[in-house]
């Protein structure tokens, strides 16, 4: 049953992945492409929580019940996770501070409508 678990979560990975993708390739509004590329790191959680998974580990923090030296789940995946939501974070609202600001300068928020580079 574990095995069925490890690539289901594989499988909704790559899902996120290819859906967040579709959504930045077919997307007709700035707002959308920020939400679909927001999808696309969803699917980096998704992959992180998979690796870091370990059935009946416990977590890696020290006290009377978990000695030093035994097996626990490891903890630079949960650090890399946490990171990644801060990066996502910071990304998506810089991604939006420019949208605002394209729209206003432009006019439109759609992609292949904004010419402020054109000369």
């Amino acid at each position: 049953m574990q095995p069925v678990l490890t690539y289901a979560g594989y499988a909704a990975a790559v899902w996120l992945f290819l859906v967040g993708l579709y959504g930045v390739v077919k997307s007709r509004h700035l707002v959308n492409l920020c939400l679909s590329l927001t999808v696309v790191q969803a699917s980096t959680y998704v992959l992180l929580t998979i690796i870091g998974y370990r059935p009946g580990l416990p977590a890696p923090i020290y006290t009377d019940g978990l000695k030093p030296g035994s097996a626990a789940v490891d903890p630079i995946v949960q650090a890399l996770m946490l990171t990644d939501v801060v990066v996502e974070a910071t990304v998506i609202a810089l991604l939006l501070a420019i949208t605002i600001k394209v729209h206003r300068d432009a006019g439109t928020a759609d992609p292949n409508q904004v010419d402020i580079m054109r000369g």
